[in-house]
Parts: structure tokens; sequence; C-alpha cells
């Protein structure tokens, strides 16, 4: 790891305290690796490597409330004499205020305005240390035992220091690679070996060691395409709740990851940090949203998936044929599992509108199907908690339009908590 000064920037003057609590932090940092700060870094970093920034701009912010901000730079590089270049390049960079693990390799630590921020290149993620092979070609051929021409390497996710997917395409079939920190690579073959075995349509996992796995491909198309071809209108919702009904009761033995409701705060002081000009309705919100959830019940302790949304949920002529990403598979209420779900199909018509037209017409349908056992305010509570934990993700520098995207965000948890109040008041 290189550690390196970072020349020019701006810092907090000696004796002024810095930003109070973890979210005005957040918020300070976010603001130092988008605005101009970003660039001595960049510009540093390059200098100590000879070559040159030409150009860079933000690419995409990745804020884990609590934890850090990180940051993807998309870098113009040159080399030789400014008018004359000898060479140049185009890379992608990201940089983290997130602590990272010690003594890692390919990544520089700077000091920038009074905060350590580590930089790196893509796929050198100092927390996925196997990424960078299952990056490379040729090395994927070998670790599936076939031929580097007959491979086809896409990058499908990426999560910086918490987990990448690469879809590998050879003529005859499709693998996946999940890349995840090597420490949890035992927990997630245990999920996945668990639902196999309750009969669930999951993708069976190998541990190919360094925190890659193998996924096996699970046919079906998402059911986020459906519902943009006619609203889903062969799908029943039922479906959904009799997969939920075969989780398997091991899984309450798992460690408890916590739902969107228990981070309420935390997911609205990421929203308010990238979007500040809606950080006032933000905040409203989440006084709301957290007035219902203690008026509610959320049920149980039971099985559940723990990431249920329509991207993750495969079909096959109308029936459920494939569960992606169960890594949050474990204990929990019954309630998040839906909230989840219909938060996120709440969510699709903001991402894309015409796309997306007939979902504000199927959301009731799926609504009145999922509510039943459980607690219509706590259900409606928590799917406004999950879309504001959406709202951050909005934020995409490389992508116009997405501070109109946030608002209707907004908008649609406004509309689940204006629901819930409605019921609730009835209740009384």
């Amino acid at each position: 790891m290189l550690t390196t000064a970072v020349p020019g920037s701006g810092s907090v003057p000696a004796g002024r305290p810095g930003p109070g609590t973890a979210a005005e932090q957040e918020r300070a940092d976010q603001a130092l690796l988008t605005g101009p700060d970003a660039e001595h870094l960049l510009r540093a970093v390059l200098d100590a490597e000879g070559v040159r920034l030409a150009a860079w701009s933000v690419h995409q912010v990745h804020h884990r409330p609590g934890v850090g901000v990180t940051v993807g730079w998309t870098v113009r590089w040159e080399r030789g004499t400014p008018g004359a270049p000898a060479g140049a390049g185009e890379e992608y960079l990201l940089g983290t205020t997130a602590p990272v693990p010690a003594g890692t390799p390919a990544s520089t630590t700077a000091r920038l305005a009074d905060r350590d921020v580590t930089v790196w290149r893509h796929p050198a993620d100092p927390a996925l240390p196997g990424l960078p092979a299952a990056s490379d070609l040729a090395r994927v051929a070998g670790l599936l035992g076939v031929r580097a021409p007959d491979l086809r390497l896409e990058l499908v996710t990426y999560r910086p220091l918490r987990r990448a997917v690469l879809r590998v395409s050879a003529p005859t079939t499709t693998v996946y690679l999940k890349v995840v920190r090597p420490h949890t690579a035992a927990d997630l073959v245990r999920r996945h070996e668990l639902l196999l075995a309750a009969g669930l349509p999951v993708a069976p996992a190998v541990d190919l060691g360094d925190g890659v796995l193998r996924l096996g491909e699970v046919r079906g198309r998402p059911l986020t395409d459906a519902l943009a071809a006619d609203g889903a209108a062969a799908v029943d919702p039922r479906d959904v709740l009799a997969a939920l009904d075969r989780l398997p009761a091991d899984l309450t033995g798992l460690p408890r990851r916590p739902a969107w409701a228990e981070r309420l705060r935390h997911h609205a002081d990421a929203a308010a940090t990238a979007v500040p000009a809606l950080a006032g309705e933000i905040a409203a919100l989440r006084d709301r949203v957290g007035e219902l959830l203690r008026a509610s019940d959320p049920g149980p302790v039971v099985p559940t998936h723990g990431d249920l949304h329509d991207a993750n949920v495969l079909l096959t002529g109308g029936r459920i044929t494939g569960l992606l990403d169960v890594d949050g598979a474990g204990p929990g209420h019954r309630v998040d599992d839906l909230a989840c779900l219909l938060g996120h199909l709440s969510v699709l018509p903001a991402l894309a509108p015409q796309v997306h037209r007939h979902v504000p017409a199927a959301l009731p349908r799926w609504t009145a199907v999922l509510e039943r056992g459980v607690d219509p305010v706590a259900l409606r509570a928590r799917a406004a908690a999950v879309v504001l934990s959406l709202v951050a993700g909005a934020r995409r520098e490389s992508r116009d339009g997405w501070q109109e995207d946030a608002r209707r965000r907004v908008a649609a948890a406004q509309r689940w908590v204006a629901e819930a109040e409605a019921l609730a008041q009835e209740g009384r």
C-alpha cells in the first residue's frame, strides 16, 4: 500500500472541529470526494505513478450509512509533456473514506482535508481480493477448466468493498461468479445448501477460494420484465407467499441482518446527503415512518429471504422458477420480505416511467394479496422505509435527470406513509 500526501487540498483549520455526527461527516466526505479536492487527490495519485491527470468525472457515489462514502471516477491520463503527450489512457478509479483491510496492495492511502482516503483501480478492490482474478478472462478460464476464446465475461453488479457479480457465458452454458469478502463465503454457501435442500429454486454454489463463488444458472426472466410487459398479469402474487412458506426453519439459526426499517435513520441520513434539496421532506418522512413503526406489529421472527425484490424473482410462464441473491437469507419478519418487494415495485415507475407504466395499476393487486397475514400498517410503513433506503441510489452523476428520479422515489415513500396513516386512523 502506497501512502501519499495531497498538496493543494482544503483542510479543517487547527482548533476548529470537523463535522460532529456520523451523518454530518459522511455529508462532508461526499462533498470532498465529488468536489474540487477530488482533483487534487487524483492528480497526486497519478503523479506518483509518472503520468499526468488530463480529465476526470464522477461516475457514481456509493454511500453506506455509518460506514463511509465511496466514489467511482472515470479518469483520463497522459504521459509526456502538455500539448505533446507520448501516451494516454482511461481508467476507472475508486476512493473511499470507509475502513479497508490493513496492508492492502495495489491501493494508495492519502490524507485529504484531514480525512484518510483509500484509492484503487478497478478491479483491485481492497476488500475483495478475488475480484482481479474473477475479472481476468484467462484466469477465469483456468478456474472453470475451459478455453478462454470460448468465454465472454461481463460485470453484472459491483458494490465497492462488498460484492461483485460477473456473468461468464460459454457456447453451451452460463455461470456466474460472485465475489464476496472471503470471511463471508462459507456462510453464503451454507445458505444456498439449505435452500436447495428445501427444494427452492436457487443456484448451486461452489467456493473457488479467495471469496469467489461459482453459481450455476437459474433459468427464467426477472419479475421486473413481466411487470414492464403487462403489469405481470399472468403472475399470481400468492406464489410469492408460497415460496416464502417453503423457506427452511434452519435459516432462523443463522445471523440476523437488520431490516431496512431498523436502519431508518441511517438510510434517511444517506438520502439527505445524496439529495440535499430534499432534506426537509426526507426528515419529515423519517419521523412519520418512525411513528408508524412504533405503533404497528412486525409479527414473529421466521425464515426470510432477506432481499426479496423484483430483480431477484425469476419467472417461466408466469411461475416462479428462480430466487436470486440469498446472501441475507436468515431470521427476520415476513412483513419485511413483503415490504421489500412492494417498496421496489413502487419505485420502478420512478426509474423509467414509460417502461413501467403498468406498475401503478398492478401495485394495488399485489398489495392486497401480500398484506394477508401481516399487519397492513406495518407493511406500508416498512415499504416506505425500503423506498427511503433507495433514494440515495438515485444519485448518479453520469446520468441526466437523477434529481427528478430522487424526487419520484421520495414521493413513492410519501404515498406508502399516507396509506399507512389512513389505515392506522381507521383502526383507532
